[in-house]
């Protein structure tokens, strides 16, 4: 295998023309376009030769420029121990985070429906962080219920959240932005909230 071109000699300066290209990207798709190798270059002032060596073709640039998403966790540094106030204060931080990074989101997303299957699995929207931060909220109920119990509720809270849900309830239902997270934050409180009180999704 390959190793990436960034990765051998001179490696200091090779990350910081990642970066740049990076970051150019992230500018031109936060503007509504979405950027070409070429343009990226342009706008970091880097050859368009060597541009090409880090990223070559336009789907890895916008790959890596979407918003950083490692993160184990979106609760806040000392989380409540209801998973009402801990599933709220998730979804809370992970709708701010589709509303500030909307466009780069609306890329992956965009990206993720022409990709085919293999392409589709590489790309950031489909890794599943946001079910992972949603079964981290769920956890004090681990004790009454099961992994798979929980993350299918955790499917479910998602299927009403994210930028999937946000353009469908801007693009479609009309709705503002801030009416869009506040519905989703009250959807994920229901979810939880039927699940509790009614039983658990279907396995």
């Amino acid at each position: 295998m390959s190793k990436p071109y960034e990765a051998g000699g001179r490696t200091a300066q090779k990350q910081r023309t990642r970066r740049a290209l990076v970051e150019a990207a992230r500018e031109l798709v936060a503007s509504g376009l979405t950027p070409s190798v070429e343009q990226a270059a342009a706008n970091a002032a880097i050859s368009r030769t060597t541009a090409y060596r880090y990223f070559p073709t336009q789907r890895a640039l916008l790959v890596a420029a979407h918003p950083e998403t490692a993160t184990a966790s979106l609760l806040p540094p000392d989380p409540p121990s209801d998973p009402y106030a801990r599933l709220d204060a998730v979804i809370d931080r992970f709708t701010q985070l589709i509303l500030d990074t909307e466009a780069q989101q609306r890329t992956m997303l965009r990206l993720s429906l022409e990709a085919d299957a293999s392409e589709r699995a590489a790309l950031p929207l489909r890794q599943g962080r946001a079910i992972g931060w949603i079964e981290n909220a769920l956890e004090p109920l681990e004790e009454h219920h099961s992994d798979q119990q929980l993350h299918r509720l955790a499917l479910a809270i998602r299927s009403a959240t994210g930028i999937e849900a946000l353009a469908w309830m801007t693009d479609v239902a009309g709705l503002t932005r801030e009416e869009a997270a506040d519905l989703m934050r009250w959807s994920a409180g229901a979810l939880l909230r039927s699940a509790l009180q009614h039983g658990m999704p279907p396995s």
